[in-house]
């Protein structure tokens, strides 16, 4: 989802403020993916195409097999710099291992209006001489986190405790939408990414439409671990190509003329099949704006390991589905017997609305439900009914029942780029107003995109969080008042 925000870098002055070294590049480890040339390095086995968990349940639908960086894909607005560029910053605001309760965040009243410019658009990067990256002074001034929200760490890059370049050929990527797996003898969190970059200054730079992580890891205030990937082990860290490189796990269904981008947006599990939905990338617009092609949900049965994409779910833009083109999931409170599904219109200056379907019946769009405020109803089969649940501007967005609150909770970023949260004892609302998690101004470079993390429903809320100039994904700490 490389070109959605368009933030070059922290800005110069930022920089100096806080001792960092801006990196014009990043020289591969020893041990990284070498460079072979794009087809050995970038491409799929041969006859990958549209991979289906059953050939009964999921007819084919169109084949093109991809994984390797498309003509044009992404070209307007190059990708960001890749490196440790946010190092110092990190270090600021991770909390020292002492055991010590983090503060409370409290309440805050609903952010003012936005009246900070919105940022330049990026800049193609020049080729320059990797430099290296220098310590911050010990007496540099740093960003505060707000109170009772602190950075655990990376998730993904060069420092995140999973190795993400040397387990699985990953440097850069964004989003981490987590869901569980909903499997009792093998329980997981899997991760899906948006566009994901390699290694090597060659064709394709090991370019994958979108990746996916599993994860056992439960103890997360010392951040997310992941296990290396095995070829064909659906409960490894990763579906991989081969060893060391994570594949593309949903590929182009062929239904759209002009295709930049394949990118996850929620994730659900029913019983042990996994439903991921996905929109289809015609055009990076201007910062913030895309336009899709369609959204569509894909399947699996083994565990993240194949996909295959239900036609039936295909919503192309018009009667209403241009207001689903994103989406996030919702496991409802106790005694509900709905599974609840999101909707913002493509971009991040859209509302947000919602609807409901049966778990067993999440591929049928002629069973969902959409709730009408006006006559405070749910419409069957009419996406065109629904009305907004919360107003724009809603940016990437999550949603989970919160054990501790007894409430529904969503996160997603406003207008300002801010991280907030929202409250409401119903799916369908009253949502009360914006919280203030994470404010722009104090992790520079671009963030977006907080996914919340199924296991934590209680008063301590974990998320992944993306940071656009590091082109990467932080997990991120609230604790609830």
């Amino acid at each position: 989802m490389s070109s959605r925000l368009r933030i070059a870098s922290v800005p110069m002055a930022v920089a100096a403020v806080v001792g960092l070294t801006l990196p014009m590049g990043i020289a591969p480890l020893a041990n990284a993916e070498p460079c072979e040339g794009a087809a050995a390095a970038a491409q799929p086995p041969p006859g990958v195409g549209v991979e289906i968990p059953s050939p009964s349940a999921l007819p084919a639908f169109g084949s093109r097999p991809t994984g390797h960086r498309p003509a044009g894909a992404n070209d307007e607005a190059p990708k960001p710099r890749l490196g440790q560029l946010p190092l110092a910053i990190l270090k600021a605001l991770t909390p020292p291992r002492t055991g010590q309760v983090q503060q409370q965040a409290g309440v805050v009243p609903s952010p003012q209006p936005n009246t900070t410019a919105a940022p330049p658009a990026a800049q193609a990067p020049v080729a320059q001489p990797v430099q290296p990256v220098q310590p911050a002074p010990a007496a540099a001034p740093v960003p505060a986190a707000p109170p009772g929200t602190a950075l655990v760490g990376w998730v993904t890059g060069p420092d995140s405790p999973t190795k993400t370049i040397d387990r699985f050929g990953i440097t850069g990527t964004d989003l981490g939408i987590m869901w569980d797996n909903g499997d009792p003898a093998n329980n997981q969190v899997l991760v899906a990414f948006g566009d994901t970059y390699g290694y090597c200054g060659i064709p394709g730079d090991q370019w994958r439409y979108n990746a996916l992580f599993r994860t056992q890891d439960r103890q997360l205030a010392r951040g997310i671990e992941v296990a290396p990937g095995a070829v064909g082990n659906p409960y490894s860290g990763s579906p991989v190509w081969r060893p060391n490189l994570s594949k593309q796990i949903i590929n182009s269904i062929n239904y759209a003329p002009q295709e930049k981008g394949i990118i996850p947006t929620a994730g659900v599990a029913v019983g042990k099949t996994q439903y991921l939905n996905f929109m289809s990338i015609k055009n990076w617009d201007s910062n913030g704006a895309w336009t899709t092609n369609f959204s569509a949900v894909a399947a699996s049965t083994d565990n993240g390991e194949h996909w295959g994409v239900y036609p039936g779910t295909v919503r192309t833009p018009g009667a209403g589905n241009e207001n689903f083109q994103q989406g996030a999931f919702l496991r409802p409170g106790p005694g509900d017997p709905y599974l609840y599904s999101f909707g913002t219109p493509a971009g991040r200056s859209g509302a947000a609305f919602v609807s409901r379907v049966q778990p067993g019946l999440v591929p049928d769009l002629t069973r969902y439900e959409y709730w009408n405020a006006d006559n405070q109803s749910w419409v069957p089969g009419n996406p065109a009914a629904a009305t907004p649940v919360v107003p724009g501007p809603v940016g990437e967005m999550s949603a989970q029942y919160n054990t501790y609150l007894r409430q529904y909770l969503m996160l997603y970023c406003n207008g300002a780029n801010d991280v907030v949260m929202r409250t409401s004892p119903a799916p369908q609302g009253p949502w009360g107003p914006e919280q203030m998690l994470v404010r722009s101004s104090d992790i520079p470079g671009g963030i977006y995109a907080p996914f919340l993390h199924p296991w934590s429903v209680g008063k301590e809320l974990y998320y992944n969080l993306s940071l656009w100039s590091a082109y990467n994904v932080m997990l991120m700490k609230t604790v609830l008042p």
